[in-house]
């Protein structure tokens, strides 16, 4: 059985590395190098060092997810996505998950309600693009509807402010066209055909 022959702290002093038959095994945070109760001169099975590792990647995981999770709201998609490019082995997924959930860091509508407010702030939209981002986003339609509802979004005023300020665009255009121009961009914003005909009329 491989035996512990060092512990050598790391330069972060959150965690050590922990040293086998003198070559690099692995690493582990304070607490779980404590609980675990590691020492040299120890030998441990295989077995035993396999789950040390899960523990200790379970640990190094869930600092990095909390620092992600804690910078703004995310969706559940967002936290998967997030774990599959950081090529976390998914046996810890639901560990991971739940942790989360008990500390309230998980919340679809809290996501959809931040989402919503973001795109009015800097890149107004109508619910139409608004519902078709949130769905990409992994966001029940359930919960999409909900919010939408839920917000006052005034299309009629969004596609006023839109066309201001990318009048410059219409210059060249008159009547039926210009009309025409306008229409098409504010549906590419997603708003909706009777707030367009209200304002472009």
């Amino acid at each position: 059985m491989p035996e512990l022959t060092s512990i050598k702290p790391q330069k972060n002093g959150r965690r050590v590395n922990i040293y086998l038959d003198n070559k690099f095994g692995f690493g582990i945070d304070l607490e779980n190098f404590v609980v675990l109760g590691l020492k040299e001169g120890k030998e441990y099975s295989q077995e035993e060092i396999n789950e040390i590792i899960k523990k200790a990647q379970f640990q190094k995981t869930l600092d990095k997810l909390l620092r992600f999770t804690t910078l703004r709201p995310r969706s559940k998609r967002e936290i998967k996505d997030w774990l599959k490019k950081k090529e976390v082995h998914e046996s810890i997924f639901d560990e991971l998950f739940e942790r989360l959930d008990r500390l309230e860091l998980i919340d679809d509508e809290k996501f959809a309600k931040w989402w919503v407010d973001q795109r009015l702030s800097f890149k107004p939209r109508g619910k139409r693009a608004l519902s078709y981002e949130l769905f990409q986003k992994g966001i029940d339609k359930t919960i999409i509807e909900m919010v939408l509802n839920k917000d006052e979004i005034d299309e009629s005023k969004i596609a006023k402010e839109l066309l201001e300020k990318n009048a410059y665009k219409w210059k060249s255009y008159k009547g039926f066209e210009e009309k025409q121009k306008k229409s098409q961009f504010l549906a590419r914003k997603g708003i909706s055909w009777d707030a367009i005909k209200k304002v472009v009329n």
